[in-house]
């Protein structure tokens, strides 16, 4: 193993000054862990983003390299359950936020928190799905849940130019549901029908700015990506025993909400963590995002880059001028 390695490195000078951009480290920086995996590609999401810029709600120490996803080959294993050479994939937990993310030549974590990867999805294909692709299986599934029938009307998504969006788009349509797809980006709404979408409406068709405790029922079920005002709107908007899978917060953390749409039409508001969804179900999501759910298009949904060109795309998500997925290729397969 070389002594070194490239990573996308986070650096804070005294007293507030973030300086970011390609560094090499040495081995022995890694953190602890069983098994080290040299990295093939890595992917860009919001949380990613906020961590380039040492957002203190995301870094906790410094120096930090950001990057929730990584997919790669075990380089090094003191663990029974992996061995060298295997292709692997990790999301979240405390990678690229407790410690040193997938940003890099080289990653080291607990064997816990790795997914095999089978055949059936390349290295590539992981990453175009990530987190992203993970967390809408999450909410999609959420919705088989809470026996959301595919006969039920349109299912709303908000946020859907995004990664999680677009993936719920695909991954509902796939499972042969209605979708209205939430976009406040003209350009992308012929994409969004190409993805699956039957509609596509402005997010000012939702959030209207009514104060009602409860709206007209419009909606079985919902994803939302965004939160904030629009999924306050969203909730009083869905119909009785609806159910709502929220997991963003781009448009805000506060929820102005009453009781009524729970106890009133028995609305159901399912929050989805994806940093620490449990192995054994996150192992089960993989296998159907890589079999019974696998998208046909994953190679069309993904912009490809190298550590070199990450902060031109950082800055690009954070203005909200960013579509669908980016990866980073870091290694050869």
């Amino acid at each position: 193993m070389q002594k070194s390695f490239r990573c996308y490195q986070v650096n804070k000078q005294e007293p507030k000054e973030i300086i970011a951009g390609v560094h090499s480290a040495a081995h022995d920086a890694l953190p602890p862990g069983q098994v080290t995996i040299r990295v093939v590609y890595s992917s860009i999401n919001y949380k990613d983003a906020l961590a380039a810029t040492g957002h203190p709600g995301v870094v906790r120490k410094f120096p930090h390299v950001p990057g929730i996803d990584a997919a790669g080959i075990v380089e090094q294993s003191d663990s029974d359950q992996f061995t060298v050479g295997q292709p692997v994939v990790v999301t979240s937990y405390e990678l690229g936020v407790d410690r040193w993310g997938g940003w890099s030549e080289f990653i080291r974590v607990q064997p816990e928190w790795i997914i095999p990867l089978t055949e059936k999805l390349t290295l590539k294909e992981s990453m175009i799905l990530g987190t992203a692709g993970l967390t809408a299986a999450m909410c999609v599934s959420s919705l088989l849940q809470h026996e959301i029938s595919v006969d039920s009307g349109n299912i709303l998504v908000t946020g859907a130019s995004g990664g999680v969006g677009s993936f719920a788009v695909s991954l509902l349509n796939r499972l042969s549901y209605q979708v209205t797809a939430v976009s406040g980006k003209a350009s992308m709404h012929d994409r969004l029908i190409e993805l699956g979408a039957k509609q596509v409406i402005d997010r000012s068709a939702v959030d209207t700015g009514s104060k009602k405790p409860l709206l007209k029922t419009q909606w079985p079920a919902a994803i939302d990506t965004v939160g904030g005002s629009l999924l306050s709107h969203l909730i009083r908007s869905i119909e009785h025993q609806g159910c709502v899978a929220a997991c963003g917060n781009a448009g805000g953390a506060e929820l102005d909400l009453t009781v009524f749409p729970f106890i009133l039409r028995g609305v159901t508001l399912d929050g989805i963590d994806s940093s620490w969804y449990p192995i054994a179900k996150r192992t089960a999501l993989w296998q159907k995002l890589a079999t019974d759910w696998k998208l046909p298009d994953l190679e069309s949904r993904a912009k490809t880059i190298t550590l070199d060109q990450i902060q031109e795309t950082v800055g690009s998500l954070l203005e909200g001028r960013h579509q669908e997925r980016t990866i980073i290729q870091i290694g050869d397969e």
